[in-house]
């Protein structure tokens, strides 16, 4: 999970998305509407009876507060809270298991600030039935197979990998980018990035507000997204004064169409 704005136990129960498959949170910034919501959910977890641990990854500065919070409303808990003081001015891995890295995104906002990119490992080849079928490959050689490793017969053929197997599936990547000023520089680090999620808080007619509290406009996220070579952007974090979003997703999609708004409840397939 990436933020936790004061409404997210509600949006996680309507999405149905089971609240033990959550085992990692990532906070951008310690602003309210990105970590309010952070002590109500961990306790409603205690109360649902978790046991697996949970890992914050969050700015440093949260570090002395959320030991506080966690004393006050969550000292009973029967599941550890490890909390990882993430340092926002760099760009480095801060998560890493056998299918997927977490990178941080040094971001420029009022307040300490850093973006996640997630991206995926590159995963097994895939057996080709038909031709292992063929071959009379064993099936003690299948881990072998999907690892890239020829396979000789007993009569010492040797039958190549590429023909025993297919490739496997593209990796993919999301970038989340939150509250920031434009950083041309960002595209660099997020090269080729399957999804990008970049705020886009205000129009242009409104870039001096943009410019005076840190944020970006529909267009420089969409400037940001094509200068990284994204194969889509997801635009959100608009402002209140934006009853109608079409303003602000037309003006992405004039520099990078394949724009699409981040409104709550949708699902974005990769």
């Amino acid at each position: 999970m990436v933020d936790c704005g004061e409404g997210t136990q509600t949006q996680v129960r309507r999405s149905k998305m089971n609240f033990t498959k959550l085992y990692a949170i990532f906070i951008s910034h310690i602003h309210g509407d990105h970590v309010l919501g952070l002590v109500g959910m961990l306790s409603t977890f205690g109360l649902q009876g978790r046991t697996a641990p949970l890992h914050v990854y969050a700015p440093e500065a949260y570090e002395t507060l959320f030991k506080m919070e966690m004393q006050m409303f969550c000292s009973t808990l029967d599941y550890d809270i490890i909390f990882h003081p993430v340092d926002t001015t760099k760009r480095q891995v801060i998560y890493e298991d056998r299918t997927l890295t977490v990178e941080t995104l040094p971001l420029h906002h009022r307040t300490p600030c850093a973006g996640f990119l997630f991206a995926e490992k590159e995963g097994k080849r895939h057996i080709n039935p038909e031709k292992v079928q063929f071959y009379g490959v064993p099936v003690s050689q299948m881990d072998n197979l999907r690892a890239g490793l020829d396979w000789t017969s007993p009569e010492g053929e040797i039958i190549p990998n590429s023909v025993l197997t297919t490739p496997a599936d593209p990796v993919r990547s999301y970038a989340y980018c939150s509250d920031t000023r434009y950083l041309p520089s960002l595209a660099s680090q997020i090269q080729g990035v399957t999804m990008l999620y970049h705020e886009a808080t205000y129009c242009e007619d409104m870039k001096d507000k943009a410019e005076k509290y840190l944020h970006s406009t529909a267009h420089e996220a969409a400037l940001t997204a094509r200068d990284a070579k994204a194969q889509k952007l997801l635009i959100g974090h608009f402002s209140q004064r934006y009853l109608d979003e079409t303003p602000l997703l037309n003006e992405a999609q004039a520099v990078f169409p394949n724009t699409q708004l981040a409104n709550e409840g949708v699902v974005f397939n990769v």
